[in-house]
């Protein structure tokens, strides 16, 4: 490829190269909220929500193909842009260096070719000339020389910059590879064998790596990849905070379809044998499997679906509450507090997670704050986690999120604001609480603090962990309660708690 004249350079089309750039990237940013969009509605064919049979079969996995090509095109596109601007940038410097460069040398009245050399300049002063004619003339040498140096100099750095353009249009080309058509339109028949196939096998990342990343690695893949790894992938897709809840629930599922299958009589299957309990007592109902290891004995469920939900409770249990005894009764807290939450707003979407993402302490191990400094780490973790997910673009916009702590789980809920980085949480709601570990309802990071307790609940008098909604000067705002109310008795339909919990799940609470 032979380098652009100075002349050329000069009347490059800048202006129409920026904005074709400029275009093509903002076609990039709404290709992915597009697709995901088409990936939700791939899902609901694939599981024959909307339109059954062969047919809807076949469109389910052309939606599949679509999305698959395009993320590919998308992300050629997307490592081309970078390439793109530095020859936006480099085609700016040239066609101005060159421009001043001829207009430098028509003002002296010089020509410059298009490699940058430079004639016309006048002669030198001849013996015979009388005196003051030798000066005019050398005075004209001197600035003609002048005059050529500058334009010399621009000249180079116009053609140096066109150089770096030329190698940024072909680093681009490169990376767009052969997507491009010799000539006409192209069909998705002839994109996708351009698109790479072994592309589709991805690993999950390190989940150390931090749910914002988890997210956006996530939403890189197509929906043919994004199932491939749940299938290959389950033990580490079902564990990865930043991914939607849907794809979590199917690896999850999977791996609970494994255990029932595999695992011997002991506390790990009667995890498994409880939850799968659950899943199948939803009915109709949305429930997703969000948290599942059987090993820890660790579970968690969402009553509702996660990914749509405009309001999100995280509902988190205090001591002696195992998965195998007591999921049945965290999960109908977690359903009473959707239906709460909907009374309080009709027509809003609702879910609410029974969160036992850790093991919970018995009556010694509560003595020490051990265990929730632990689970607190893992509580904000996972609540960092449904944030990601629902920042990307395309997918439903950001919940309201309410942390409901009970008990020992309030003191988890203030070790989790105490982890690195701000709670994830818009309100927080303390639950016959012995003490956050916090000190003051402003330390615990949520804009919203609530609180219940009793003079029937020891527990939520007790301060054993510090200051608590007991305490006048805590900062929260009381929740209402019965005055025998006793500190299991905060979720009952019977207490006015309950519907109090849901005004705040939905946003309509009290405030102050």
């Amino acid at each position: 490829m032979s380098a652009p004249g100075l002349a050329q350079l000069a009347g490059w089309d800048v202006p129409q190269l920026r904005g074709c750039v400029g275009t093509l990237a903002l076609v990039v940013d709404r290709l992915t909220p597009w697709r995901v969009r088409l990936d939700a509605l791939g899902r609901r064919l694939d599981s024959a929500e909307c339109w059954s049979g062969e047919a809807g079969t076949a469109a389910a996995g052309a939606l599949l193909e679509l999305s698959g090509v395009a993320t590919g095109v998308g992300s050629r596109v997307d490592a081309a842009l970078g390439a793109l601007r530095r020859l936006v940038d480099a085609a700016t410097d040239a066609a101005e260096h060159a421009a001043r460069a001829l207009a430098v040398a028509d003002s002296a009245g010089l020509q410059l070719d298009d490699a940058g050399r430079v004639t016309g300049l006048p002669p030198q002063p001849h013996p015979a000339m009388a005196p003051d004619q030798a000066a005019e003339l050398a005075a004209r040498r001197t600035a003609a020389e002048a005059a050529a140096a500058l334009a010399t100099g621009l000249a180079a750095e116009a053609r140096a910059a066109g150089a770096r353009a030329l190698v940024a249009a072909v680093s681009a080309g490169e990376e767009l590879g052969d997507l491009a058509p010799a000539a006409g339109p192209v069909t998705f028949a002839d994109l996708l064998p351009r698109l790479d196939p072994a592309g589709r096998h991805v690993v999950p990342p390190d989940p150390r790596a931090g749910p914002v990343a988890v997210a956006d690695w996530w939403a890189a893949l197509s929906a043919p990849q994004q199932l491939d790894v749940i299938v290959e992938h389950p033990d580490a897709v079902g564990a990865l905070d930043g991914l939607p809840g849907w794809a979590r629930d199917r690896a999850n599922r999977l791996r609970l379809q494994a255990a029932l299958a595999e695992l011997p009589p002991g506390e790990a299957r009667e995890t498994a044998t409880a939850v799968a309990g659950q899943l199948a007592a939803g009915g109709d109902r949305p429930v997703q499997l969000l948290v599942f290891d059987p090993g820890q004995g660790l579970a968690a469920l969402s009553v509702g679906d996660l990914d749509a939900a405009e309001a999100i409770a995280v509902l988190v249990p205090g001591i002696l509450t195992t998965v195998a005894d007591d999921l049945a009764g965290l999960t109908g807290d977690a359903a009473d507090v959707v239906a709460a939450a909907t009374a309080a707003a009709p027509g809003l979407a609702v879910a609410a997670v029974a969160w036992l993402g850790y093991r919970t302490p018995g009556l010694l191990g509560a003595l020490q704050p051990v265990t929730a400094v632990h689970a607190g780490r893992v509580l904000d973790r996972a609540l960092d986690g449904l944030a990601a997910a629902r920042g990307v673009p395309g997918v439903t916009p950001a919940a309201r999120t309410t942390v409901v702590g009970h008990s020992y789980g309030s003191l988890v809920t203030g070790q989790a604001a105490r982890a690195p980085g701000r709670l994830a949480a818009d309100a927080v709601v303390l639950l016959g609480s012995p003490g956050t570990g916090a000190g003051r309802a402003s330390r615990l990071e949520a804009g919203e603090v609530y609180g219940a307790w009793t003079a029937a609940d020891p527990i939520s008098t007790s301060g054993y962990y510090g200051p608590s909604p007991a305490d006048l000067g805590f900062g929260d705002v009381p929740l209402p309660t019965d005055p025998g109310q006793g500190h299991t008795e905060y979720y009952d339909p019977d207490r006015p708690t309950l519907a109090a919990i849901g005004a705040v799940v939905a946003g309509v609470g009290p405030v102050r």
